[in-house]
């Protein structure tokens, strides 16, 4: 059986982050990857030097195509910049039907460059929050999400709580990468916690691991996984990718999309 994802996202030409991140994911996890972009970028590892927002049109026939003709077993959102895209994304997903969405809110570029217009905030929250089977936020997104600072671990877990309650989300993981120490993302999946935690490395070559991330998680789901599991599998793919560096760029650079497939190899 052929398992298929979708990707709803901006393109990264510097191939780091983006749809350019979540079809090598999906590849590596032997999900068959399709897209839809909803903006072009000029980016490197050393920030962003362009936005071209797709028009929506555009945007709503690359979804509709690909659910009429391919098939959709699980799909993900990254940079969705404008409110009005927002709002075309979460009305294509209800339309088809779709149960196993991911959401990345994506907001802000590893170089700073802002990807989520202000405006469209609200719209994130009450059109795709809704709709998601999980979304997948950093802190400083968490923290713009919820309204809430957050620096301790339990500060986390309310965040956590407070997407599925307040927002509708089946459930939500709240990623560590910006706390002090081990990185330990909380899940909350409406009815209670897990705690997943891995080493962290001294690097700057991190660009692209919050598409990484929910890319793996969408692939995972895509084949029928739990949340649990798909989270885990995700989890050690983003810690191989990031502990195996390709040293690439000047500034922050890609992660290492293979790192997950060779260590499978490995064991077998």
């Amino acid at each position: 059986m052929t398992y298929k994802a979708l990707t709803i996202a901006g393109s990264d030409s510097g191939g780091g982050a983006g749809i350019q991140a979540d079809l090598k994911t999906f590849q590596m996890l032997e999900v068959y990857g399709m897209s839809a972009l909803t903006a072009v970028t000029a980016q490197n590892t050393l920030g962003v030097h362009g936005i071209y927002d797709i028009p929506l049109d555009g945007i709503a026939k690359q979804i509709d195509a690909v659910f009429e003709d391919l098939g959709v077993d699980a799909a993900k959102t990254g940079m969705l910049s404008q409110p009005q895209v927002i709002e075309l994304v979460a009305e294509r997903v209800r339309a088809h039907g779709l149960k196993r969405l991911v959401v990345d809110p994506v907001m802000i570029a590893k170089g700073g460059a802002s990807l989520l217009a202000e405006s469209a905030q609200d719209a994130l929250r009450e059109k795709l929050l809704p709709l998601a089977a999980v979304v997948t936020p950093n802190i400083p997104e968490a923290e713009v999400i919820t309204g809430k600072k957050i620096a301790m671990l339990d500060e986390m877990k309310e965040a956590a709580m407070y997407i599925v309650k307040q927002f509708g989300a089946a459930a939500a993981v709240v990623k560590g990468g910006h706390s002090e120490g081990a990185p330990t993302d909380v899940l909350y999946d409406g009815e209670q916690f897990h705690l997943l935690t891995a080493e962290r490395y001294a690097t700057r070559h991190t660009h692209g691991t919050g598409c990484t991330f929910s890319a793996a998680i969408t692939a995972e789901l895509a084949k029928g996984r739990t949340l649990l599991d798909a989270v885990h599998t995700a989890k050690r793919f983003i810690t191989l990718a990031i502990s195996e560096e390709l040293g690439i760029g000047a500034g922050h650079g890609p992660t290492n999309h293979w790192a997950y497939w060779r260590a499978e190899q490995v064991k077998k």
